[in-house]
């Protein structure tokens, strides 16, 4: 499943990232990397953007990149 399809209050665990080397260089300087765990903290409700915590800190993420990053559901 997409991050962007990851339900609120869950924690899923980052399987891969799609995209260039650029973009998957970017989304990687914001702390999201293969096998980190991430906390789906709020969704606008739009979907855009979701409001995650990863390694100690809140990260907001537009809707296009969630949709780059691929995850597996850890635990609800």
């Amino acid at each position: 499943m997409k991050l962007g399809d990851a339900q609120i209050g869950s924690t899923v665990r980052i399987l891969s990232i799609d995209g260039d080397a650029a973009y998957k260089r970017r989304i990687m300087d914001m702390g999201l990397t293969k096998g980190t765990e991430l906390y789906i903290r709020k969704v606008a409700p739009l979907g855009d953007p979701v409001e995650i915590t990863v390694r100690g800190y809140e990260l907001s993420v537009r809707k296009a990149d969630a949709a780059c990053v691929e995850v597996v559901e850890v635990r609800k």
